[in-house]
């Protein structure tokens, strides 16, 4: 069963298990656990769990595809574990990013040219300590733009790569350390605590620096 944290006529909030895909599998699991038509309005990385928003009818799905498009009163928070400490604790990331889709990969660029957008981020530590040695860093983020895997680049290429993200170099074996936390829509605020599982639970067992 999926978990679900809000439903009115128009829209559901759920809790997207990790290792299931946003697009396909989460959409079929919802609309038979609520014999509902479901649309989907954004994504996940598989690996990801967390909130997810999906519509219900065509008439509000076409209103919050707008919403998300015009990045007008639809905020996305995620909650990342990373290696390294951070000099700043709270910034923007800006980027240019390419999507190799044939690797399935993004990467950071100099220049613009086709197939390279714009992706910027906001950031801002929330704890930081030691896990086996290797120092770590909690930190909370709010998308401005949503390209694919933009998180999981983005620190990566500022040395900070996420747990469990061998794709982006991280060298710790865990689940990856990335969670859709917080969505904030129309009034409304879907949210989720972090999961006691790998790799989130070290937060509760290691000493703060």
């Amino acid at each position: 069963m999926i978990e679900i944290i809000f439903e009115d006529r128009d829209i559901v909030a759920c809790i997207k298990p990790c290792g299931m895909s946003s697009e396909n599998d989460l959409p079929k699991a919802l609309k038979e656990q609520l014999s509902s038509e479901i649309y989907t309005l954004h994504r996940l990385d598989v690996p990801v769990g967390g909130v997810m928003v999906y519509a219900k009818n065509k008439i509000a799905a076409a209103k919050f595809s707008q919403k998300i498009s015009e990045k007008t009163d639809f905020i996305k928070t995620y909650l990342v574990l990373c290696e390294g400490i951070f000099e700043e604790q709270e910034g923007e990331m800006y980027d240019l990013l390419f999507k190799d889709s044939r690797k399935n990969k993004s990467f950071v660029v100099k220049r613009e040219r086709k197939g390279v957008k714009k992706a910027r981020l906001f950031y801002k530590v929330l704890e930081s300590g030691m896990f086996e040695e290797k120092e770590y860093s909690l930190v909370e983020v709010r998308l401005e733009t949503g390209r694919s895997h933009q998180i999981r680049v983005q620190f990566s290429s500022r040395r900070h790569p996420l747990f469990g993200d061998g794709k982006y170099g991280s060298t710790v074996n865990c689940p990856i350390g990335l969670y859709s936390h917080k969505i904030e829509t129309e009034n409304m605020i879907f949210e989720k605590e972090l999961p006691d599982e790998k790799p989130w639970n070290i937060l509760k067992k290691e000493v703060q620096v």
